[in-house]
Formats: C-alpha cells, structure tokens, sequence
C-alpha cells in the first residue's frame, strides 16, 4: 500500500461517537449470550458433557485465529465508494442473525451430531461477528489519531458493549429463563432459550445496522489509501513486518490473560449465582443493573485517568485492583464472613464488590483497547502502511478468547470436581464448591498477574504517540498530503 496521511487529532461529534459505540450492543449481546448461557444450556439443558462442550468451543475458536486475520487483511484491502470498513459492516447483520438462531435451536440428535451442530453453528456465529466487529473496530484509529479522543470513543464501545449483554441477562433473569412450576430452576427451561435467542437477534441486527448508517456520513473523512497488486509471498512478508510489532504483541498477549479471564468469569456465573450464592430470581433480575452500574462508571473513570497519566500504568492499576475485588467474595467466603447463601444481607454485600470489580475490569478493557488505536501510527512509522484492520483482527480474536478459552477451562474444572449434572441449589456438596472457588481463585489470580506485568512493558504513552503523529503529519504536507479535516 502506499504511503497516506494520518486522521485528524479532531474530537468526533456526539451523534458519531454514540453510532460509533452503539454497534459495540451486538458484541455485547453475543459475548453474554455465548459466554455466560451456552455451557449451561448445553451442559445442564441439552445434558452434553461441560468439558467436552468446553472442547468443542475452544476448537472453534482455533478457526477463528485464520479467520480473524484474513478479515483483517481484506478489510484494509476492500475499495469502494463506502469505503474499506462499512461494506463488511452492512453484509454481517443477516449471517449474524442465521447463525445466532441455529445454534441456540438444536435439533434432536444423537450426542456426537449435536456436537458437530454446536460446533458447525459456533464457527458461523463467530465468524459472521468477525465480519462486523474487526472493521468496526479498526474505524477508532481512522476516526481521530488524538491519544485521549481514542479513550473517550472507546468507552462509548464499552459502555453499549456491556449495555447489550447486560440486556440480555435481563431478558433472560427477569423474562424468559424465570423460574415456573414446570422449571422451577428458570435456566433450565429450554423453550425460554429458544425465545431468547430471536430478542437477542433482533437486537444485534438493529445495532449493527443503526451504527453502520450513523458512521456512514465519516466515509469521506477516513484515510484513503492505494492497493498494489501482490504476490502470496509479498503478502505474508508485509502482514509478518506488521504483526511483529512490539506494542501489538504486547497487547496481544496480556489481552490473553486479561480477556480469558472474563470469559472465565462469564462461564462460570451462572454456576456461582446458583449454586455458591443461591442467588433468588429478584436477585438475578437485580443484578444486570449493578453490573451496568459497573460499566457507566468505567464510562466516567477510564478517560479521566488515562488524561492524567499514562494509558500502560493505568491499565496495569487497573487490573491488579480489579483481581482483588473478583476473587474477595470468595476468600470472604473462606473466612466465613459471609451471610448465609440466598439471604438479603448476602446480596447487599455481595452487589457493591461486583459493582467496583466490574468498574475496574472494565477501564483496563477501555485503556488496553485505546492503546492498540495507537499502535497504528507506530506501526505505520516503522511499516509506510495503515493495517488498522489486522490489528483489529488480532485485538477482537483475543477479546473473542473470553467465550473460547473460558468456557473450555470452566468446562475442564466442572468435570474435575465432579460437579453434578440437572443439580439443584443447596444440594451440591460443600466439598465441590471450595474446590471449584479455589481453582477459580488461582487461575484467575495468576493470569492478572501477566497481564499486569504485559501492560506495564508496552512501549509508549502520550508523549511519544504525539511526537510521532507531528513528523507523520509534517511528512505528509510536504508530499502535498495533508491530513484530513
């Protein structure tokens, strides 16, 4: 590709910043329903094995790792009048839509062909989501190169990302998974999925069409850029010259950590809330709120912190004070300082800590995420080409590593305790559940503690990102390219 000039530092308007973000409630919509109902469905409802079901996920997520690069590469390489990002943007709603409602209505079949259905299912979902999300993702550093702008429109991803899932826990505690005579456990009920899963669909598809058309007017600010035919070795030799970027890699590998252990998290709720907390239905419908709570005060605290210092250290902060506030409940438990499972005082001590976890998590996620915006121009500096989309590729297949990954390990360490199947609330044996904490506690534990490490060794902030736009810039102008308005 040739040489362009970089995006504007420009603060975007309200009305581009909230389509912008709006899309981000279909991420969030998936990534609830994939991560925190689909082993329990298929586990507890369906009856397959967790661990196997756990397997069959993480295999589906070993495809996406050459499906999310190749969207990357031919989104950077799409030309047209909408652009390199919105035609992939458009075309995802429908297989989105398909794919969302198949896996979530299996038919009735044999165990090993309910399998492959799962997995023939997951792979389209995931996929179709790829198509969106990576070039929707990629347009934060083609909107603006300002370092903290990059925050603040980032947020916006945030803060609809967890309005979306956390609508769907709502939906799914408060209006179709609710306890009834014939389930008097509501998340057993496996009709309630099957409605679920066309609100949920419905959603996704007006927030991906909603965002596309409310971006649709920046098309002719996006930097332009000119394709060169290539042979396949020249290909695979500039995505290498890209990928081995240090502050992407970086990124690459706390993202690992960071993002599996929300999917983690996200696996293993459903299992806590019931049968560790025994968490009554007014308290489930309760939650979304406190958990969106969580969200709006990231919203508030991420771009404020990242203004005053450096985005590396605040994320490292971040995801240390958020390790300590996840696993509390469950050393509180272990000192037996906790009220008795499924009583009021439980749940009032129980909802602050996940309101402040989730405030925590959430601003690393914002911070991680506006770092990788700034990881273009260095890349371009070194490189002489905008690869937003690869990067973004490599960022969302880490983020979809919540689902994968998490829901494999949770599977693995139900199985290892011996955890029961179609079990029932205050029947599950102590002894399981100190196991099960434990492990969760260590797991989670030692992964922050990387993702730690990872956030502090990336290799610029504020001062070296606007050092570097300056000579991009100047470059520019003096070939007679400035940056676009």
């Amino acid at each position: 590709m040739s040489k362009l000039a970089a995006p504007a530092p420009r603060r975007l308007s309200t009305w581009t910043t909230a389509s912008y973000g709006f899309g981000s409630v279909a991420y969030g919509v998936k990534d609830a329903g994939f991560g925190t109902f689909l082993l329990i469905f298929y586990n507890q409802v369906i009856g397959l094995d967790a661990s196997t079901v756990g397997f069959v996920i993480f295999i589906a997520l070993v495809c996406d790792a050459f499906v999310d690069p190749l969207i990357g590469v031919l989104s950077d390489r799409t030309r047209g009048r909408w652009g390199r990002r919105h035609p992939w943007m458009y075309a995802a709603a429908l297989p989105i839509a398909i794919g969302w409602l198949l896996l979530w209505n299996p038919p009735q079949l044999s165990t090993g062909a309910t399998l492959v259905w799962l997995f023939l299912t997951a792979v389209v979902v995931r996929s179709a989501v790829s198509c969106y999300e990576v070039p929707s993702q990629a347009l934060t550093p083609e909107l603006t190169s300002d370092y903290d702008e990059r925050t603040r429109i980032t947020s916006y991803r945030y803060l609809f990302g967890w309005a979306g899932g956390l609508a769907i826990l709502l939906l799914a505690y408060g209006v179709f998974l609710t306890p009834s005579a014939a389930y008097p456990n509501g998340l057993l009920n496996r009709v309630g999925y099957g409605h679920l899963a066309i609100a949920s669909t419905v959603i996704m598809v007006v927030a991906i069409l909603a965002s596309a058309l409310g971006t649709h007017h920046e098309i002719a600010r996006l930097p332009k850029t000119v394709v060169r035919s290539q042979t396949l070795g020249e290909h695979f030799r500039e995505l290498w010259e890209t990928v081995k970027n240090r502050g992407f890699l970086i990124l690459m590998l706390a993202g690992v950590c960071a993002y599996t252990n929300q999917g983690i998290s996200y696996a293993l709720s459903n299992y806590t809330y019931n049968y560790v907390w025994q968490f009554k239905s007014w308290t489930l419908q309760l939650l979304p709120f406190a958990l969106m709570l969580g969200a709006a005060l990231a919203f508030v605290i991420a771009p404020a912190v990242g203004k005053r210092t450096s985005k590396p250290h605040a994320a490292m902060a971040f995801v240390l004070a958020a390790t300590v506030f996840h696993t509390m409940p469950y050393w509180l438990r272990f000192a037996g300082v906790v009220p008795a499972p499924g009583s009021s005082a439980l749940v009032f001590m129980l909802l602050p800590i996940f309101v402040i976890a989730t405030a925590l998590s959430v601003s690393s996620f914002i911070l991680g995420a506006s770092m990788m915006a700034d990881v273009v121009e260095d890349s371009e500096a070194r490189t002489g080409r905008r690869s937003e989309g690869v990067y973004f590729a490599g960022s969302f297949f880490v983020q979809k590593c919540t689902s994968g990954l998490g829901i494999m390990i949770v599977g693995q360490l139900l199985d290892l305790v011996s955890f029961p199947k179609g079990a029932k609330p205050g029947m599950v044996p102590i002894a399981v559940i100190d196991h099960l904490t434990l492990a969760f506690i260590l797991i989670y534990g030692s992964l922050a503690i990387v993702a730690a490490v990872l956030f502090a060794k990336f290799p610029f902030g504020r001062t070296e990102h606007e050092a570097r736009l300056e000579r991009m810039i100047a470059a520019a102008e003096a070939e007679g390219a400035p940056h676009a308005p």
